[in-house]
């Protein structure tokens, strides 16, 4: 995109590699990945557990609160975690190599 970076939060699930939900904005926070995580829940119901990374949005007290109020076991990954991560990050690679650096995009709209 010209104008700025847009940002992406999904929520997949490990086993069948499925993105369950998604949220996009020009601005990434808490209220982003705790709207994903919401939505996530309301479809498909709490896991047994939920991972993720060590970042301040997923670290949070509404995060955290959320999956607790739920009863599931929240797993981190940890300084040098990055295996149990490897899943969404192939996503991430995946989503750059066919689409992102292939688009020039105009706008948050067109993506």
């Amino acid at each position: 995109m010209q104008r700025g970076v847009l940002y992406l939060v999904t929520i997949m699930d490990w086993f069948s590699r499925k993105v369950l939900a998604w949220q996009l904005s020009n601005s990434v926070d808490a209220v982003l990945c705790v709207e994903a995580l919401k939505e996530t829940l309301a479809k498909y119901g709490a896991p047994e557990i939920h991972n993720t990374d060590e970042g301040s949005q997923v670290t949070s007290g509404d995060w955290a609160d959320l999956l607790t109020d739920v009863k599931v076991r929240i797993s981190r990954d940890g300084k040098g975690g990055w295996i149990k991560n490897c899943i969404i990050e192939r996503l991430w690679r995946s989503l750059k190599e066919e689409c992102v650096y292939l688009h020039v995009l105009e706008s948050g709209s067109q993506a």
